[in-house]
């Protein structure tokens, strides 16, 4: 996994044990987390639950291309996230409106 080495130092905002993978918000995700209306919040909390019961099974969910990670789809947001696949972490980097996520 490639993080900025800034970014490492944020990883472990949060974090909870879910029913397959531990999942863990950087600051930056957390901080978005708590702006955005609370309903779109419990919603993006939700669908990220559920990607990491059964990662395999999670519905619009892409690879990146040019970058490690993946992008959770949840209406006009988007969550980017990668997998740590050694420790069953999965580590949300970034949340965001669809413009400008990648940036």
């Amino acid at each position: 996994m490639q993080l900025h080495s800034n970014m490492l130092v944020l990883v472990i905002a949060i974090c909870y044990v879910g029913a397959m993978h531990t999942i863990r918000y950087t600051a930056d995700a957390l901080k978005t987390l708590r702006r955005i209306p609370r309903n779109t919040a419990e919603l993006i909390r939700q669908k990220v639950q559920e990607v990491a019961n059964d990662p395999a099974a999670a519905r619009n969910v892409k690879k990146l291309k040019g970058r490690d990670g993946y992008r959770l789809r949840v209406g006009d947001w988007r969550v980017v996230y990668d997998i740590e696949a050694g420790v069953l972490v999965l580590i949300v980097i970034e949340i965001g409106p669809r413009g400008g996520i990648y940036d």
